[in-house]
């Protein structure tokens, strides 16, 4: 995957990954205020939250399924290859969870959850992030599936007591880039006149939405680009779930 450089996995370099990057980096610093302790992230990416959870844990453990980043680790940062489910560690290992746009790629859904729960101490928590299903703009065949925000909470009482439910929401300026960038899809998408992207298995999808989807945030780099850059972390707030809400993003306590 970070071969392909997949828009799965964006990028602080790629300007036109801006939109994406600054909201996904939001999820690390408003974790980064609640952890401590011995703190484990599914999900490394290219790696940019460790600079920001390391210094609020004693020990952090992140797992990938591939090293998708190439730099040294902070003397309590440990990196460990990993495919999930199963986590291969004891129960009881650690006191908060992390895992940031993954869920929903992950086929066993509710095993992952209670994975987690058996790996959390008692009263630990579980910080995850995920797209908010309504406002996708097209099917995403790298996602198994997306979910709405009541489907989500019915998946996390699989191991956990208590909820708090929050959206990442953005301002008017990033409201305008995603009605820009709308626009731009639904005209990409009138050319499937046969319903292809919901028809065919998404394995066939991921290399051409790949391409397509990059060509497009390109695209609307170069036709907007103050605006694309212009966007901060900022510009996002993590706060009540909208109807308009861009990502859940969940606190589950053991």
């Amino acid at each position: 995957m970070a071969q392909l450089h997949t828009a799965e996995r964006v990028s602080q370099s790629d300007a036109s990954d801006n939109y994406v990057f600054q909201r996904s980096i939001l999820a690390y610093h408003h974790a980064a205020g609640l952890v401590s302790g011995d703190v484990l992230e599914i999900g490394t990416g290219m790696g940019y939250g460790i600079e920001l959870i390391a210094p609020a844990a004693s020990h952090f453990t992140t797992i990938d399924k591939s090293r998708a980043y190439n730099t040294s680790l902070p003397d309590n940062v440990e990196f460990v290859k990993m495919e999930v489910p199963p986590l291969k560690f004891a129960d009881e290992s650690f006191d908060y969870v992390i895992s940031f746009q993954v869920i929903e790629h992950i086929k066993h859904d509710k095993e992952f959850v209670r994975e987690v729960s058996r790996v959390l101490r008692k009263g630990g928590k579980f910080i995850v992030s995920t797209p908010n299903a309504p406002m996708s703009l097209t099917r995403n065949p790298w996602h198994i599936r997306e979910y709405s925000e009541y489907e989500l909470c019915d998946l996390m009482a699989n191991g956990f007591t208590h909820i708090e439910a929050l959206g990442v929401n953005g301002n008017e300026k990033v409201m305008q880039y995603y009605e820009q960038n709308k626009r731009s899809v639904e005209r990409i998408m009138r050319w499937d006149i046969l319903d292809l992207q919901h028809r065919l298995p998404r394995q066939i999808l991921q290399i051409p939405y790949d391409v397509m989807n990059r060509m497009n945030r390109r695209r609307l780099l170069n036709q907007n680009d103050e605006l694309t850059r212009s966007i901060k972390m900022s510009d996002y707030s993590v706060g009540e779930i909208t109807p308009q809400s861009f990502d859940l993003y969940y606190i589950a306590t053991k």
